[in-house]
This record gives structure tokens, C-alpha cells and sequence, in this order.
């Protein structure tokens, strides 16, 4: 009786406005986006103040990537057995936690702790948070949403890096962890007014083991390609990735077995889910090399300072913003199979224009094809974001929410590892210690490659899929009743 009295009105709310639902969900992930972009910046600041080598507080970002690749996986599980608002509030409330324990940590082994803590925060949010969204959001407000959902990781990595200078220069290091404080707060309690408690159906015992082999698996590979960007590194980050490798061998044979493995690799036959895992991972490698590089060739090949540098790749940002309005538009008028293709081509093309940029270009003319690239991939991903769960049910939907924010964590990473390879590379190749600007073009190519094979796997939708979320096809049915 109880139940019925508190679930009704939060139902009732909370379904009209999409909108609400999905601005909740983009918040938290963007006070997570940000966070880790900007204590990039801080690094060398909080070696000072723990009075260790700046190298070494690399170690922060890692802690928190492993916390992630660990948690992800079973954070579906966790919404089915606990309710998806319920651990979307807690994920909230342990990052919160886990930020205050960083502003106050007093030595760099206290840092790594709080932040594995707020890792755990951060890997339930992410999943949890598109499993509540699609829970909440009916079909046909879906590519909206999405839209609105992808904000925060295009914005995120851009952002970052100058609010972290700004926050260094003016205040303390230490506010970069406070301000997720007040967001994280406002968000626990619009949670709790908008949305709704739902919970799955176990479909077998916890897979521990998998959990274990998973865990170590896809840490090992996350830590492996960041480690793949920094200098000297080189023999360790193989080591961690042939481990990685191997542990996910050991995984898929485990998981043929478990009646509910903690990675349900099976989602894979499903034909949308599949196709945009595997079309996504491509295009995602691009979305993770292009905030790598583009600093760096702004900077070293172009020799302007950290702030002009900021300001130019904020096209990206801007980019990704004019995309929203436009995906329903698009979608209804060309279906998800011909926009992918068309907008998949048209946006590596964007992105390949990196490879020519030259000191002697127009800013404005650089800054623009910026804004077009960015749009481009905000686009695409938008469109895999939605498509993929297009044949999802309801029972799996909290599986496939965990799977495909593992692989897309995974690929962002594989990103920066590819980009940083082509370039030093290209650097060996040449004979350099310094990259010059053909080193850059060299890996802008290289990832450029990678992401067009992603329109080999786009010809694999149907031409109907995704026809319920848009209304494509009943468009169409309407015209051809009205020419007869």
C-alpha cells in the first residue's frame, strides 16, 4: 500500500517533461566529464603541494579510470536489484563523498583512495544514468534526449582544461573537487521529485568470477592505453594491454557458461545493438584522439599558448551544441541507415581537414571547420546512441546500458593510445624528438582511416531500423497514401 501511495505521483510528473529527465542525467555526467579534464590541468599544482615529481600524480587520473573499468559491468545488475533511482541517487552521493575526501586529502596515497571511491560514483552514474533515461523517455522523444544526453561528453573534455587553469590561477586546486559539492547535492534531490524506481528481473546468481576477470580485464586495458600517451612508458602500457587481452580471453570462455555472465556478450546478435557497438567503437576512437591532439597541435605546431589554444578548440563545444535541434529533424526525413552513412562520411571528411591545418591558415577558417566536425560526430553519435537499443527489451535493457558504456569507455581510451602511437611514430619515422606539424597530420590520418570503416558496418542497418523512434517510415506511408 505504501508503495502505491509513493511511486503514482513521481510517475506521473516525471513522464511528461523528457526534457527534466534527461537535463538531470546530462548534469551529472557532465560534473563528471569535467572533473577529469580539469584535474588534468591541476597536476603539476598538487605535485607542488604533496611534494612529489608531477609525473607521479598521474597516478590520480589512473585510479580513477581503474575504478571504472572495475564498476561498469555491474552496475546494470545493481540497478535491477536495487531500483535504477536509487542507484543513480547513490552513485551521485558517492562521487559527491568522494570529492570532498579529495579536496581535503593531505598526502597524494590519500588522493589515489578518493579518488577509486569517486570512480565508483562515476561508473555507476554513466551507465545508470542512460538506463533511467531510457526507462523515463517515450520512443518517439528519444533522439531528443539523446541529444541532450551527449552534451556532456563532447563538452566535458573541452571545457576542462580551461576552467582547471582558471581555477589553479585565481583560486586553490582544491575547489576543483568542492564545486561538484552543490551540483551533486541539487541533483540527488531532483532525482529523488522526477524520477521514477524500477527494477529488473534477476535472471541468475551475481557472476562474481566474471566480475573478477572482467574487472581485471578491461583495467588493465584502460590503464594500458593511457599509459600508451606518456613518455617512457611504452614497455609497461604492452604489458598491461597483453594482460588486459588475456583476461578477457579468459572472460569470453567463462562467460559462455554463466547462465547471466556480468557482460552479456550476447547482446552483440542483436542487429542494431551490434552494428552501432561496433560502427560506434570506430567512430569513438576519433572522439578519443581529437582532444588528445588538437591541444598539442595548437600549441607545439603552432606555437600558440595553452589559453589561445583553449579558445579555438571551444569551436568544438559549440559545434556539438548546434547538433541538438537538428538530429530529429534529420532523422525524420532520412532514417537512421542513410544519416549515418551520409553524415558518417561527411564528418570524417571534417575531421581529416585536421590533418591540413597550417599556421598560415585563417583562425576563423580553422575555428569553423572545428564547429563542422564537431557537429558532425555530435550527430553521429546521437544516432548511435539511440539506434543501438532500438530491439533492446525491457529485461535486457539494463545489461545493454552497462555493455555499451564499456565498450565506449573502452574505445575513448583506445583513442588517445592510437592518436599518441601515430604520432610518435611518425616522429621515429622522421627521426624527430619534437613532433612537427606532419607528425600531426600523419595520426589526424591515421585516426581519420580508422573512423570511415565505421560506413562499412552503417550499410548493415535495416532501412527500417529505428522507424518507431523517428516516425521516418510513417512519413512516408503518409505520402505515398495522399500521391494515390
Amino acid at each position: 500500500m505504501s508503495d502505491q501511495i509513493y511511486q503514482a505521483p513521481i510517475v506521473r510528473r516525471a513522464t511528461p517533461n523528457f526534457r527534466v529527465i534527461a537535463m538531470i542525467v546530462a548534469s551529472a555526467m557532465l560534473m563528471e566529464n569535467i572533473d577529469a579534464t580539469v584535474l588534468a590541468t591541476a597536476l603539476p599544482t598538487m605535485a607542488r603541494d604533496f611534494g612529489v615529481s608531477a609525473p607521479a600524480m598521474s597516478i590520480a587520473l589512473t585510479s580513477y579510470l581503474l575504478s571504472l573499468a572495475i564498476f561498469i559491468p555491474a552496475s546494470g545488475r545493481m540497478a535491477d536489484s536495487f531500483g535504477s533511482r536509487t542507484v543513480f541517487r547513490s552513485a551521485i552521493a558517492v562521487f559527491v563523498v568522494g570529492s570532498i575526501l579529495c579536496a581535503l586529502a593531505p598526502t597524494l596515497s590519500f588522493l589515489v583512495l578518493a579518488r577509486l571511491l569517486q570512480g565508483i560514483g562515476g561508473a555507476m552514474m554513466m551507465p545508470v544514468g542512460r538506463l533511467v533515461l531510457m526507462r523515463s523517455v517515450d520512443r518517439k522523444d528519444m533522439v531528443s534526449a539523446m541529444s541532450w544526453l551527449l552534451v556532456p561528453a563532447l563538452i566535458g573534455p573541452i571545457v576542462g582544461p580551461p576552467l582547471g587553469g582558471f581555477i589553479v590561477t585565481y583560486l586553490d586546486w582544491r575547489w576543483i573537487f568542492y564545486i561538484n559539492v552543490p551540483i551533486g547535492i541539487i541533483g540527488m534531490i531532483f532525482v529523488s521529485i522526477y524520477i521514477d524506481e524500477v527494477k529488473g528481473k534477476a535472471s541468475g546468481p551475481f557472476d562474481t568470477i566474471g566480475f573478477i576477470l572482467s574487472g581485471v580485464s578491461l583495467g588493465s586495458l584502460l590503464f594500458g592505453f593511457e599509459m600508451s600517451s606518456h613518455e617512457g612508458e611504452g614497455a609497461f602500457s604492452i604489458f598491461l594491454i597483453a594482460l588486459g587481452l588475456l583476461f578477457g580471453i579468459a572472460y569470453l570462455r567463462h562467460a559462455r557458461k554463466h547462465p547471466s555472465p556480468i557482460m552479456d556478450f550476447s547482446l552483440m546478435k542483436v542487429p542494431s545493438f551490434g552494428t552501432s557497438v561496433i560502427a560506434g567503437s570506430l567512430t569513438r576512437i576519433t572522439q578519443g584522439a581529437q582532444p588528445f591532439l588538437l591541444p598539442l597541435l595548437f600549441q607545439i605546431g603552432f606555437g600558440l599558448s595553452a589559453a589561445a589554444a583553449g579558445q579555438i578548440i571551444i569551436a568544438t563545444a559549440l559545434g556539438a551544441l548546434a547538433m541538438k535541434p537538428m538530429a530529429k529533424f534529420v532523422f525524420r526525413r532520412l532514417g537512421f541507415r542513410r544519416s549515418l552513412i551520409l553524415n558518417g562520411i561527411l564528418g570524417t571528411i571534417g575531421y581529416g581537414l585536421c590533418a591540413a591545418f597550417r599556421p598560415d591558415w585563417p583562425m576563423p577558417l580553422v575555428f569553423i571547420v572545428l564547429v563542422l566536425s564537431a557537429f558532425f560526430l555530435s550527430f553521429q553519435f546521437t544516432a548511435y546512441n539511440t539506434i543501438a537499443y532500438d530491439e533492446i527489451s525491457k529485461e535486457r535493457m539494463s545489461s545493454a546500458t552497462s555493455f555499451y558504456t564499456t565498450f565506449q569507455q573502452l574505445m575513448l581510451s583506445l583513442g588517445i593510445c592510437i592518436g599518441a602511437l601515430a604520432l610518435h611514430g611518425s616522429m621515429a619515422f622522421n627521426g624527430a624528438e619534437t613532433p612537427a606539424l606532419g607528425d600531426f597530420s600523419a595520426a589526424f590520418v591515421v585516426v581519420t582511416i580508422i573512423s570511415i570503416t565505421a560506413t562499412f558496418w552503417n550499410l548493415r542497418f535495416s532501412p527500417t531500423a529505428g522507424e518507431e523512434i523517428t516516425g521516418y517510415k510513417a512519413k512516408q506511408t503518409k505520402g505515398a497514401v495522399a500521391k494515390g
